[in-house]
């Protein structure tokens, strides 16, 4: 099976490896997910803003991270085919 073209183009190890994109105007992040057969290039994140991290200190940063959790609930249990599953995993 042949490699997609996709890898090369947007610089990525693999495939479901998530990848920093500094130059992009919007997006922070891009990642080629792949599920059995299907392959699709993800755009996540938002450019300049980090999450609170996997350990939040403050208050404030564990109120970001749960409201983050539960505004994309739906999304991160579809799984690695969408965009707030990556979102969650990196930056959350």
């Amino acid at each position: 099976m042949a490699k997609d073209s996709r890898l090369k183009r947007f610089g990525l190890k693999g495939y479901n490896k998530p990848k920093r994109t500094p130059k992009h105007k919007t997006k922070s992040h891009v990642v080629l997910a792949k599920s059995g057969a299907k392959i699709k290039l993800i755009r996540f994140g938002q450019q300049g803003v980090s999450g609170a991290g996997k350990n939040p200190k403050t208050k404030a940063q564990k109120a970001r991270r749960r409201s983050f959790k539960a505004r994309h609930a739906k999304g991160i249990r579809k799984g690695v085919m969408s965009g707030s599953y990556w979102a969650n995993k990196v930056k959350w």
